[in-house]
This record gives structure tokens, sequence and C-alpha cells, in this order.
């Protein structure tokens, strides 16, 4: 990864030393720093909303890029940690935004095994296997072209969803539930199929926003 010149930051356990003027285990760094070196940031909107946590971040003096990022959740005290490294010198924000992109990753590998059956199959061998995933992957990448042009432009506002009485948008689960039924006709007409798409879309919107308001209450403006 150094060779591409982009940095990265990777998880780290508890139990790692590192050795700055004297070995030290991780989470001991973590408990010595003072509160002011703890900035609240969002690692990036999730499901219910900006993923706030408090953030902090050492040299850990192996090369003159290289980091310790420390995560600590709000609510539990829970600290998970990052080794990081960047080819030129970053500010603490941008190794939050590619810390968080994680959550993407994990998001993605979900809606693949409960979408599309990623992880259902029984193979022996490297072929099988191969064509599998091959179409699970290709069948997502097609509904996720669906909902990426049925999807308009994200608001510049970050507390649109705050204050929106829209639906939410199409996803994945919804063109697929929608799809099946165009290949697999219930027993009801088109209209009260798509009238019961908006209603789930309307009180998932309704869920959306409460989460929103409950983890930006507390949040400035700014």
């Amino acid at each position: 990864m150094r060779e591409s010149a982009d940095g990265f930051p990777d998880t780290a356990s508890r139990d790692v030393i590192f050795r700055l003027l004297t070995p030290a285990r991780a989470d001991t760094l973590a408990g010595r720093l003072p509160a002011t070196a703890w900035h609240r940031q969002s690692a990036g909107n999730g499901a219910k909303g900006p993923r706030y946590y408090d953030w902090a971040w050492i040299h850990i003096g192996t090369g003159s890029h290289r980091h310790l990022l420390i995560r600590r959740n709000r609510s539990t005290g829970e600290l998970a940690f990052y080794l990081c490294w960047s080819p030129t010198e970053v500010t603490l924000s941008e190794l939050v935004r590619v810390a968080g992109a994680r959550w993407s990753v994990e998001e993605c590998f979900q809606a693949a095994k409960s979408q599309v059956g990623l992880d259902h199959y029984q193979v022996r061998n490297w072929t099988s296997w191969h064509r599998h995933i091959t179409l699970a992957m290709l069948a997502l990448a097609f509904l996720t072209a669906l909902v990426a042009d049925a999807t308009p432009k994200p608001p510049a506002d970050t507390y649109h969803f705050v204050r929106s009485r829209d639906p939410i948008t199409l996803t994945v689960p919804e063109i697929r539930h929608l799809l099946a039924a165009v290949f697999n006709p219930p027993a009801v007409t088109a209209a009260r199929l798509l009238h019961w798409s908006n209603w789930r879309r309307r009180h998932q919107a309704t869920a959306r926003r409460s989460h929103y308001r409950r983890r930006t209450a507390s949040e400035p403006a700014g």
C-alpha cells in the first residue's frame, strides 16, 4: 500500500505495544491522554444519522507520518484503534474520514449477503465458488445501478433528513422487492404494490428522521 502512495488506516488491537520513548500498550496510551486531546467528529452518516465519536491521535515515533488513531464511543467509552500511515502530512479529520469509510465496505458485504445470496453456496472447488461470487456481485451491481439512477443528488444541508418528511429514496432491498413482484406477479394490482412501497419508505423516513434528530440534538450547528 505504501508503494501506491495512498495513506491508509488499519485497525489495531489494544494489546499492540508501541515503542515511543518507552514501550506502552495502546489502551494505556489512550488512558494517559488529557481531555483536550479528544475531538468530537463524525465518521460519516450511518443508517441512523451522523456517527459521532471522540477521536485522538498520537504520533508513534516510527516515521514522520505514522500515527495511532483512537476512537472512543461517546456512550460506552469503548475504544478502537487504527494504525495510520500517509505519504504526506494529513489532518485528523482526513484520517477520521478514511477510517469511517470502513462502514460503507461492511454495508456492501452485508447487502450482498442479504439481498443477492453472496454467502449462499455449497461448493468444493475454486471454479464453482468463482462463478457463484461473480453472479452474486453482478446482481448486486445491477441493483445498485438502478438505485443510483433513481436517487436524486444528495442535499447539501446537513440537517435535511431531520426536517424532511419525504419518503426515503429507493433502496436495494426495495428495488429487489419490486422486481420480484414484476417477474412473479402477486395477486394485487401494480398500483397497490407501489402504494405499499411508498408506505414502507415513508415509515422508514419517519424512523430515520427520529434517529437523525436524536444524533444531532447535542451537536453544534457548525
